[in-house]
């Protein structure tokens, strides 16, 4: 018998009899990472680690650490779910059940319509098949066997899905126990790995997401494989849903969304007053690192989208409109417009980099149900810039832009881990064109001392990027900004510089956005600091309150004072008791409360409430005011 090798991440090779599986290799490796390793990463697919080692290929095992081995551990879980289904309603007819970011889902048809108090009933049936503990055994079927296995088991959308697979294709199932599935895997050895799981929720869903076709019973869920690590995950959920930014938006009076203008938001002025701060720190941030700023049309004509490439790569995603007969398009991007700006005047090379920057209002049409707040709009406001440079200046403003994002984050309290995407498919440009500018981006971010990971495929269309993917004070985390790295649309709109040479060379063009959306990182605060924003931030900075209306005057006379200041206040000299008063602005989340009476209206004081702290003790108010201006300038 002869030997196959696998070559692990390091690069070793390890040698094995011939049939040796991929979980019989790892326990030869080390026991105690077999007893972790819940699947196996061979030559970038994850299957089981019951199939049989293929020679000479590259292979990582895959713990629950691993989104690999977290989605085999959860997708058998949809298994089990399914199962309890079976053995509770047999009459139902199951759909599909895969693994999806943080958990998996099961569809299925059946005439009982599901309640969350049946949540619980099905997780007692699936404690039961976890604990009897069932090895996970695939199986392989012919098209006829399997049509007619399932056929005759009256579970009509498999046949379905197995009348779609070509006609020569094997089928695989998975057996666990008695219950038998159609599936391609991969899964973990047994039931009894499903320790940790909980059902979470039940939604519609059209099967296969038409409309046209009939509605199913979805059941979502979340396994993890240990119960401390389901625990605090649901804790973080239950966290979340106490910070949601839409409950907050409307409690707070910041932002609503009209049924006239679904996907639209509005912006109320306590809204307005954060977004106007935001936009002041964007704008000082970015006077600091010498960019000009431009604003561009909202709606342009199609023959500029066809020379950008957006009206062959995203026109789906595009709102049209006809004038004087020829067809426009609101830009569902600024960069074209920036190109435009650049190319009004000729350029010499002493004249780059220039740096614009631009917040510029976009529009891409979105599906209703996938409308979230302001996380997912039609309309928002993209803080983008465009930096046109030299070849050789590419890394150095590369690691520019890096210094102000991190500058950006810092500023919030904000943690972020880096992702460079690369080429995907239906990429414009050839591969010398993109492996130049992807190894620009990676000599950057490396020199920078900034971690990354490589995501396979996941670029622009018209060049690789570093993706931000910043991470909330509950752990969450949020794709944020981009840094775009462009050698193609300069060639495409034909942009030209002087070079030193006196003939005409192409720039270089990186396209970047910090925030990302104006809307969605407004989204992304709220929930970070639960509503209780910074001072500099918040949209009511103080709140003056008199104990009785004697001391009405002197409230709104200070509440005048600070106001010509630009310090954003409200007097409340509303005829209630000051109790009442504080915890109101306690639950409007205000940073500083400011209560008079009669002594501090004898003194000329104030004294003061700061939320987080409670009691302070008094002030001179004017000497208050300023320390309060001092915080507010330094944006602490």
């Amino acid at each position: 018998m002869k030997d196959v090798k696998i070559i692990l991440p390091d690069g070793s090779e390890k040698s094995y009899a011939e049939g040796t599986t991929y979980g019989e290799a790892v326990k030869q490796l080390s026991n105690s990472l077999a007893k972790k390793v819940l699947a196996a990463d061979v030559d970038g697919v994850t299957i089981d680690l019951r199939e049989k080692i293929e020679d000479g290929s590259h292979v990582k095992f895959l713990t629950f650490e691993e989104q690999g081995g977290k989605d085999t551990l959860r997708h058998t879980a949809s298994h089990v779910l399914a199962d309890a289904i079976k053995r509770l309603w047999p009459e139902a007819k199951l759909a599909i059940g895969p693994s999806i970011e943080k958990g998996f889902y099961y569809d299925i048809d059946m005439d009982h319509v599901l309640t969350p108090e049946d949540l619980t009933t099905i997780e007692k049936e699936m404690k039961k098949i976890v604990k009897e503990n069932h090895p996970l055994v695939k199986q392989i079927m012919s098209r006829k066997e399997a049509l007619e296995f399932f056929a005759d088991k009256n579970e009509d959308y498999k046949v379905e899905l197995i009348r779609d697979l070509p006609e020569d294709e094997e089928i695989s199932v998975y057996a666990m126990g008695d219950f038998i599935d159609l599936c391609a895997g991969p899964h973990v050895a047994s039931t009894g790995k499903v320790k940790a799981f909980k059902l979470q929720s039940i939604a519609g869903a059209y099967w296969r997401g038409d409309e046209k076709n009939k509605m199913l019973q979805r059941i979502y869920g979340t396994a993890f494989e240990k119960q401390d690590d389901l625990d605090q995950y649901l804790a973080m959920l239950e966290e979340a849903a106490k910070r949601d930014h839409r409950k907050l938006g409307k409690e707070l009076g910041l932002f609503v969304i009209k049924e006239e203008g679904p996907g639209f938001p509005f912006f109320l002025p306590k809204g307005m007053a954060l977004r106007n701060e935001l936009e002041a720190f964007w704008r000082e941030l970015h006077h600091e690192f010498e960019y000009v700023e431009i604003r561009t049309p909202i709606i342009l004509n199609r023959q500029l989208w066809e020379t950008s490439g957006h009206w062959f790569h995203y026109r789906e995603n595009m709102y049209t409109t006809q004038i004087d007969g020829e067809e426009y398009a609101i830009k569902p991007m600024n960069c074209p417009g920036g190109i435009l700006v650049y190319k009004n005047e000729p350029h010499s090379y002493r004249d780059l980099p220039i740096r614009m920057a631009e917040l510029g209002l976009v529009h891409r049409h979105e599906l209703s149900g996938a409308l979230h707040g302001l996380f997912r709009v039609r309309s928002f406001t993209q803080d983008d810039a465009h930096v046109f440079m030299l070849p050789s200046q590419m890394k150095e403003e590369l690691m520019k832009v890096i210094e102000l994002f991190d500058r950006t984050y810092s500023q919030f309290g904000l943690k972020y881990h880096v992702e460079l995407s690369t080429k995907p498919e239906n990429a414009m440009g050839d591969d010398a064109i993109w492996d130049a500018a992807t190894e620009a981006l990676r000599e950057a971010i490396e020199a920078k001392g900034i971690s990354y990971v490589i995501n396979e495929g996941d670029g622009a269309f018209y060049g690789p990027k570093l993706d931000y993917h910043i991470e909330d004070s509950i752990g969450r985390t949020w794709q944020c900004g981009t840094i775009q790295l462009d050698m193609n649309l300069p060639e495409r709109f034909n942009m030209e510089y002087i070079g030193e040479d006196g003939q005409k060379h192409r720039p270089v063009m990186i396209h970047r956005a910090c925030f990302g959306s104006l809307e969605r990182f407004i989204g992304i605060l709220t929930e970070h600091f639960a509503g209780a924003f910074p001072t500099w931030m918040a949209p009511v900075q103080v709140k003056i309150m008199a104990i009785s209306e004697h001391q009405a005057e002197y409230a709104k006379n200070i509440a005048k004072a600070m106001t010509a200041e630009y310090i954003r206040v409200e007097a409340d000299v509303r005829n209630e008791k000051i109790g009442y008063k504080i915890r109101q602005a306690q639950m409007e989340k205000v940073p500083y409360m400011l209560v008079v009476g009669d002594k501090e209206m004898a003194d000329g004081t104030v004294s003061i409430r700061k939320r987080g702290e409670g009691e302070i003790g008094a002030m001179d108010w004017k000497a208050f005011m300023a320390d309060l201006q001092k915080e507010i300038k330094e944006r602490r």
